[in-house]
């Protein structure tokens, strides 16, 4: 009789069995979708749209750009002409020299020269343009020769925003700059950033990357080109932990992809006194675009995908099943806990119920 009262009780748990969160799988019209993650259909699980975010990140490969710069608009020019012959139109005896100093390339690619007029010098390399303004000088000038130096303009630049000791304006000295360098120049990303995230923003294009990928992979070292824009900031993705798990929090991304394996890994495993090993959930919430007959996918917006990490096949899987950011593991609780705790309460009322009879004796 004690042992029926105190099975009827409410007992105190810290997680739900699966029996009791699947439970509407059985209705004529469950709310949810339930899906077992078996190595078979894992490949077929892979198809499915991406919730929480892109699915993965683009960036830009490596390359080998030339090591000179070109000249663009906004880019400030600063000639000097010299002239050694008699009756210049350009030095004077004592200096023969000219200082001809701010010329700005305007928005079509030229700048004025004084006795010259507009001279188209946009995409020129440095010496490219000297070789022309020399052309052009002999018009007036026979004997002249010219020396120039260009300042790189906001074109010829990129902007480092944020994440960064020093963030600002920087000039590319080549078209071989990469994003590595940039970083450095600016230096360095901030120790305080935890899990940062590079973004480059390029002609109303975004690229991203993990800032361990770029250190680890010499190939997505990328050429950075004048007006790119620079962001650092953290990799917000998250998922959550419940139940009987090693924690119970809120968990970041530690990598660009995380298999469900390794998110039991970054929760601290399965508790071995409470959890149900053949009853690991994943609750995701998909769009509505995301519901589509026609394509490989979901039958419903709310998908509960169950792994057993009693066998093989479920070890497997797991290592292959993707991990989406605002998903939701619960580690539900064995039943055999259930029981566990009716028997250590049935004993605790035996043992108060004899301690109290040998006192009224």
């Amino acid at each position: 009789m004690i042992l029926a009262a105190v099975a009827a009780c409410s007992l105190p748990r810290g997680a739900a069995l699966q029996s009791e969160v699947l439970a509407e799988q059985d209705n004529k019209s469950p709310t949810f979708q339930v899906v077992e993650v078996t190595r078979r259909s894992t490949p077929a699980l892979a198809l499915w749209p991406a919730s929480g975010w892109k699915g993965s990140y683009r960036w830009l490969s490596a390359s080998r750009g030339p090591d000179s710069t070109t000249i663009q608009t906004g880019d400030t020019l600063n000639v000097i002409v010299w002239d050694n012959q008699e009756n210049s139109l350009l030095a004077s005896e004592a200096s023969r020299s000219t200082p001809v100093a701010g010329l700005t390339v305007s928005p079509s690619g030229t700048v004025f020269m004084p006795y010259i007029g507009e001279i188209a010098l946009r995409g020129m390399t440095e010496s490219e343009a000297r070789a022309t303004l020399q052309e052009r000088m002999l018009e007036i000038a026979p004997s002249a020769q010219v020396q120039l130096n260009v300042e790189p303009g906001r074109n010829n630049a990129v902007d480092v925003v944020g994440g960064v000791a020093a963030p600002g304006n920087y000039p590319l000295l080549s078209r071989n700059t990469r994003i590595l360098s940039v970083l450095a120049s600016a230096g360095g990303i901030s120790s305080a950033m935890v899990n940062p995230l590079v973004i480059l923003q390029r002609g109303g294009e975004v690229y991203e990357t993990r800032a361990e990928s770029l250190y680890a992979e010499p190939g997505r070292n990328a050429l950075v080109r004048g007006g790119d824009q620079i962001v650092v900031t953290e990799d917000d993705r998250t998922f959550n932990v419940l139940g009987a798990a090693g924690t119970q929090k809120v968990i970041a991304f530690e990598d660009e992809q995380v298999t469900a394996m390794e998110a039991v890994s970054m929760m601290g495993g399965l508790s071995a006194a409470r959890a149900d090993p053949k009853g690991l959930l994943v609750l995701r919430e998909y769009e509505p675009q995301h519901i589509n007959p026609d394509k490989p996918g979901p039958e419903m917006r709310q998908v509960i995908f169950s792994l057993d990490f009693t066998n093989a096949d479920g070890l497997f899987a797991a290592r292959q099943f993707q991990i989406n950011p605002g998903d939701t593991l619960l580690a539900t609780e064995s039943p055999v806990t259930r029981v566990q705790t009716i028997l250590g309460l049935f004993g605790t009322v035996v043992g108060f119920a004899s301690t109290a009879n040998n006192v009224a004796n």
